[in-house]
């Protein structure tokens, strides 16, 4: 057992010299600038305390103020004593020491106990022995005691070293932060500065200044108003009142603070991590006293922001209404493989069709718009309102800067091939749908059999990926069959029979073969009389809710909870789903009477093509519920990739090729994860963003204005005014008045009583459950093809969708007319 090592000695580790000693060791042998000076190890203190342990032990449980005395009463032996002087000795004549305690449970990168223990400075000759048991009595002391007891580390395992330095004779001392502490941003080093010794700093008595360097210049300087300074009084230290000149005056200039900021960059290099630095500033040298990590600081943030690509027009509405949550990084990796398979533009090189604004789905109107002007097709942009939503009146649409020749270039050759896709998919696209719900618990089952992550990474590129790009494809398919038939089908009837009866007569998509939207709100009604099982209805419905596309987020199927929780609101309604049904069936043949009275002879024609909207409509439904069906498989491969990895939920924060090279054992990526998941959490915490989205966009900024609004954000300052009234599109007919119950998100669906009209931003499948309940259902987003307008046709319900500011107009406890022919609603009071 050795008494004494030098303070750069290899032997100097955790467990000899403690936390604080092991650190300047290690700074030692880096060369950087660190005081002279030694250890006293920590088996000199086991052995100093080895007769009186227990008696240490029983009072920290009973009385810690015994403690000081016990250590007092006895005697250091001669031996490890005289080795201490002779360390000191070899330090010079009579030199100044700091005498500084290191428990082994201390500057630890989860721990710092600063400040548990004890220092003692300016001590100089036989008054060194004495401040060592004192430092070491400190390892006791009540403060050191509790700080222990709240994180858990036992008593007996402590042990406390003592490194004794060369006081440095200061006449500017403080801290540095390699990062900021407060926001964890690593590209900026915080030093704080006073005149004195650092212990004025560190203990709080005083207001230093603050000098931040970015980037390799400082970036900011603040003065602090330094009231009083440490110094050395000969046998110790002691406050005083700095003097006047000195309160206001800078205590490092630029060229210093840079000198110290790159010090503390070597500091940083060295340990890997963001440090914590105790500095001071003797004879116009700097020299570093301690150095911890930093700890409870925050992962640098990363930034999930399409919107910085360049000045484009954004839309959540469409597939942003079915991807309504900030998206986890795994989930947006699944997202981006099926948009390039369901949606095969967003494939066109150089424009970026669909982005990440804050974690949030958008997809890019600018591109949309230049396409079709280049193409000539301008006249037809109102086909695009009928999916994405209308766009304010005056609302500037920014086109891409390219040629109309690069654009017929790039376009013709993909469309060709997106025909060609199309075609041959929808040859096969029914005998898919007919065995994609086998074929996907097939798939969960051999995903929960997997035994090793190299298994699990086989199964995906074999199976499960193919899978899902199949079902994208098929989703495509269903989608563009039809095209722009279905739109003017609808304004053919409605030109022909008025908004009401033409609705009226679109109705019946579930007649033919359940509508894949309708399905959980029907399952539920059936589950409710008996008619199903809850296994029945999870393996049949389970994959579709109001989070379906975020894989982090459990499947209803996963969920008892939820499927009481919508039994429960079943029994509010103010008719079941199935009567809802037959009054819009009895509305829809009254129509079609009128329809055959009207225009004799044609009504086997119109018939036959409503027929072919209904099937369209139904496929594109069902292939929609199937894709979901696959994020299922989805979900269940990628929790099953975390329980084999041993890192459950941070398997959400990873993409998708770090994923897959985790299962095959590189878990570099995994030093990304806090990043992520703190940068998850701060885009979690904003409410949802505007429904358009005007050039740059910063989420954080948006949301702390608190004159934000929630349908449209420009950057370019245009003024659209907000409409003071509430207008959409006509979702579904009919008029009604009552009471709006404003629902933020489909959890809160339980505020909704039977007879209230739903106001909210957007719905989903998973909002269906609630429609029965509403007397109407008035959305921000939303257009003629979406899903609150399909849901709520069928079942007779009037809806006004895509106002726009529906949500800021109206109230909880507002009365209003809902106009769905007219698709507008007014205020009553």
């Amino acid at each position: 057992m050795r008494t004494v090592l030098p303070l750069g000695d290899a032997a100097a580790d955790l467990a000899t010299v403690g936390g604080k000693g092991a650190s300047l060791a290690r700074l030692t042998r880096a060369g950087l600038p660190v005081p002279g000076g030694f250890h006293v190890t920590t088996g000199a203190y086991r052995a100093f305390t080895a007769g009186f342990r227990d008696e240490i032990l029983r009072a920290a449980a009973e009385d810690p103020g015994r403690i000081p005395a016990l250590f007092a009463a006895h005697e250091l032996p001669e031996e490890p004593a005289a080795e201490i002087r002779r360390a000191y000795e070899a330090l010079g004549d009579d030199v100044p020491v700091a005498v500084r305690s290191s428990a082994t449970a201390e500057d630890l990168p989860d721990m710092s106990f600063a400040g548990q223990q004890d220092s003692y400075l300016d001590i100089r000759g036989e008054d060194l022995l004495d401040a060592v048991k004192r430092c070491w009595a400190s390892l006791w002391n009540p403060r050191a005691i509790a700080y222990r007891d709240r994180n858990g580390v036992p008593h007996d395992d402590v042990a406390l070293a003592v490194v004794v330095q060369e006081l440095v004779d200061a006449d500017a001392a403080g801290v540095m932060f390699t990062a900021d502490p407060v926001t964890g941003a690593r590209d900026r080093i915080v030093l704080n500065a006073s005149w004195g010794l650092g212990e004025a700093v560190v203990g709080g008595q005083v207001t230093p200044d603050t000098v931040v360097v970015s980037g390799g210049a400082v970036a900011e300087s603040r003065l602090g108003d330094k009231q009083v300074m440490t110094v050395r009084t000969g046998g110790g230290t002691e406050e005083r009142p700095v003097p006047e000149g000195l309160r206001g005056a800078p205590v490092l200039d630029d060229a210093q603070a840079l000198e110290l900021a790159a010090l503390g960059a070597r500091v940083q290099d060295l340990y890997g991590v963001p440090m914590d630095v105790e500095w001071a500033r003797g004879g116009g040298a700097f020299a570093i006293v301690q150095a911890r990590p930093i700890t409870g600081l925050k992962p640098p943030l990363e930034e999930w922001n399409d919107s910085l690509k360049g000045d484009y027009l954004w839309t959540g509405g469409n597939l942003g209404e079915a991807i309504p949550d900030v998206m986890t990084p795994i989930t947006w990796s699944y997202v981006r493989l099926f948009i390039e398979e369901a949606m095969s533009a967003s494939t066109l090189p150089g424009f970026d069709l669909v982005g990440n604004i804050g974690g949030r789905f958008y997809m890019n109107l600018s591109v949309v718009h230049s396409v079709a002007r280049a193409l000539g097709m301008g006249g037809r942009l109102a086909l695009v309102e009928q999916v994405f939503g209308r766009l304010p009146p005056g609302l500037e649409v920014p086109l891409v800067p390219v040629s109309r020749l690069r654009v017929v270039m790039s376009v013709i050759p993909l469309a060709v091939r997106i025909r060609r896709r199309v075609r041959d998919n929808l040859k096969v696209m029914r005998g898919f749908l007919a065995s994609s719900q086998r074929r996907c618990e097939e798939l969960r089952a051999r995903v929960a059999a997997t035994g090793s992550g190299a298994e699990l990474a086989e199964l995906w590129e074999r199976e499960i990926r193919p899978h899902v790009v199949a079902s994208s494809r098929m989703l495509e398919a269903a989608g563009r069959q039809g095209g722009a038939a279905l739109v003017y089908t609808r304004d053919r009837l409605r030109t022909m029979m008025g908004e009401v009866a033409a609705e009226a007569m679109l109705t019946g998509v579930n007649a033919d073969g359940e509508l894949a939207s309708m399905g959980p709100v029907m399952g539920l009604s059936r589950l409710a009389r008996g008619e199903i099982t809850r296994d029945d209805f999870a393996r049949t419905y389970g994959h579709r809710g109001p989070h379906e596309f975020e894989v982090s987020i459990p499947r209803p199927g996963e969920d008892p909870a939820w499927i009481d929780a919508q039994l429960a609101g079943l029994r509010d309604t103010r008719a079941d789903t199935e009567t809802l049904l037959e009054r819009q069936g009895e509305a829809r043949e009254r129509a079609w009477a009128d329809f055959a009275r009207r225009y004799p002879g044609k009504e086997a024609r119109m018939r036959e093509r409503v027929r072919r909207w209904n099937a369209v409509v139904r496929d594109r439904e069902s292939a929609r519920s199937e894709n979901m069906r696959a994020f299922w498989v989805l979900r269940a491969f990628t929790v099953r990739a975390g329980e084999l990895a041993g890192i459950g939920d941070d398997v959400f924060h990873l993409h998708l090729p770090e994923l897959l090279a985790l299962l095959r054992g590189d878990r570099s990526a995994l030093e990304r994860v806090p990043s992520r998941r703190a940068t998850y959490e701060r885009y979690a915490s904003l409410p949802p963003y505007p429904a358009l989205i005007a050039g740059h966009f910063d989420p954080v900024r948006w949301a702390a204005d608190p004159g934000r609004r929630a349908d449209l954000y420009d950057a370019r300052g245009a003024r659209t005014p907000v409409g003071e009234t509430v207008t959409g599109f006509p979702g579904a007919p009919g008029v009604v008045e009552g009471v709006a119950r404003v629902i933020s998100g489909p959890e809160e669906g339980g505020r909704l009583k039977p007879g209230e009209i739903l106001v909210t931003t957007l719905t989903n499948v998973g909002w269906t459950p609630m429609f029965p309940r509403a007397a109407a259902v008035v959305t921000d987003m939303g257009a003629p093809l979406s899903h609150a307008s399909i849901v709520a046709r069928e079942l007779g319900i009037p809806a006004v969708v895509g106002t726009g500011n529906a949500t800021m107009r109206l109230h909880d406890g507002d009365r209003v007319r809902v106009d769905g022919e007219r698709g507008t609603v007014e205020l009553l009071g």
